[in-house]
């Protein structure tokens, strides 16, 4: 069995964090949140699945920016929010 790759790994970019210190809405609104997502098409950083406010995934919504991957010290994999999907 054959798996093709994600297509949306192409829009990929080399991205620095735009708020390496937190979670880039939640740090404007006030709010707290659990982990941190890096933004692989522009550098947001936004909140996890987990947090109340869930801006990562809002983010790749409203933006189209459907890679990211975790920012949290020791881990190292990316999700597609499109496919719902480790990529």
């Amino acid at each position: 069995m054959t798996t093709e790759p994600d297509p949306h790994l192409a829009m990929i970019r080399d991205v620095e964090p735009r708020t390496p210190q937190g979670c880039e809405d939640c740090l404007r609104e006030g709010s707290p949140w659990v982990h941190l997502r890096l933004c692989l098409v522009c550098g947001h950083v936004g909140c996890c699945d987990s947090s109340p406010r869930r801006h990562a995934r809002a983010h790749a919504a409203s933006e189209d920016h459907p890679v990211m991957r975790s920012f949290e010290p020791g881990e190292d994999w990316r999700w597609c929010f499109v496919h719902d999907a480790l990529v």
